[in-house]
């Protein structure tokens, strides 16, 4: 394969996998945003080519040839009825050309195959994936990826918190305006929600959405795995597929602590799980905050911290010697991270504070009740 300073056409761009995975799944490890940007003459032909392969994203049903055959031939015909009375767009123009001379014929067979079988039969519609969700978003939002092997806590502006993991992606906005509260997750994030009843809290997980008040729970939601997983610690959760997904079932699960819920991709149905420990695979991939618990009578305070940090797998930094002699007695169990170090650092006194910077935690303090 040529390299892609070489690239001149379209094709070019459909046919590298690493621009695919860009494309589709926000995985830059070739820099193509940064190499698109050097050059504003490459960055419209990097554009089109996005906006065909988003357009061209196929489904995960088998066709045979005969149906592909149809789809290309029915498709070319509704397009040439539409261009008719129109003067051809370059990009359109260009790729019939392409067609019909048989140039990455191949390539392009199955790259068009699903964008062009749904033109042909429109009933059919596709599960929105992460990307298409958060550009239905008008909010502006801000994306945090995790390209780290650790888990990465992240504090969203109503003072919940997100422990995102690894190959993970959160998109959320600065500020949550209205009597709504939405984020957008790909991949597996661990939610505790600050309460607020007047102002639901939505997750949207590609083919799912749940909605809670204040409560904590897992998402995992990885594109290219076969199921998305709801997983509920504390409180209680309303999860359904998106509006927007076809051929799903039409309903609203309630889940209740240590239930869950998984759907499956192949066939777009839910599947309710009453007990997790009865499930091997939920009960094999539970982490540390799943399983700590959080409610402390009369405990050292170093304790407690040292509980939150295997939990979250963050540093928190503390005067040891000014609160070795310090106890507590609280419960944080249904609480945010921030929550958690605010009702900690209240209860040692009006002279203690914290810092959060990501994964570190400073705690500035005096000593208990001085």
């Amino acid at each position: 394969m040529q390299h892609r300073t070489n690239y001149t056409e379209i094709e070019h761009f459909l046919a590298d996998e690493s621009f695919r995975l860009w494309v589709y799944f926000n995985d830059d490890q070739h820099q193509w945003e940064e190499w698109t940007l050097e050059n504003s003459n490459r960055a419209k032909l990097v554009e089109e080519a996005r906006l065909w392969l988003l357009a061209m994203k196929a489904p995960t049903d088998d066709l045979s040839s005969d149906e592909v055959q149809n789809a290309l031939e029915n498709t070319w015909k509704k397009i040439e009825r539409v261009e008719e009375d129109k003067k051809e767009k370059p990009v359109l123009k260009l790729l019939r050309k392409r067609w019909f001379n048989g140039v990455a014929a191949v390539l392009i067979l199955s790259l068009l195959t699903g964008w062009l079988y749904n033109q042909t039969n429109s009933d059919n519609d596709s599960a929105l994936t992460y990307s298409e969700l958060i550009n239905e978003n008008e909010e502006g939002l801000v994306e945090q990826t995790n390209n780290s092997d650790k888990p990465q806590i992240i504090t969203l502006s109503d003072g919940s918190s997100v422990l995102l993991q690894p190959n993970s992606k959160l998109s959320y906005p600065k500020i949550f305006a209205g009597n709504e509260r939405k984020v957008y997750l790909s991949g597996e994030g661990f939610f505790e929600i600050s309460k607020d009843p007047k102002k639901p809290f939505f997750v949207f997980a590609n083919e799912i959405v749940t909605k809670v008040v204040g409560t904590s729970f897992k998402i995992k939601a990885y594109a290219n795995q076969p199921n998305v997983e709801v997983v509920v610690r504390t409180g209680k959760v309303k999860v359904r597929s998106n509006e927007l997904i076809s051929n799903s079932e039409d309903e609203l699960i309630v889940l209740l602590p240590n239930q869950a819920l998984r759907f499956v991709r192949k066939n777009l149905s839910f599947k309710k799980i009453t007990d997790i420990t009865q499930d091997e695979s939920l009960s094999r991939s539970t982490s540390n905050i799943e399983q700590l618990g959080f409610e402390f009578t009369d405990i050292p305070v170093a304790q407690i911290f040292k509980t939150i940090e295997q939990a979250y797998l963050v540093k928190i930094d503390f005067p040891q010697s000014k609160l070795k002699d310090c106890y507590l007695t609280t419960s944080l169990s249904d609480q945010p991270l921030p929550e958690k170090l605010k009702i900690i650092c209240k209860s040692l006194g009006n002279n203690t504070s914290y810092e959060m910077n990501g994964n570190q935690i400073i705690i500035i303090s005096n000593g208990c009740n001085e």
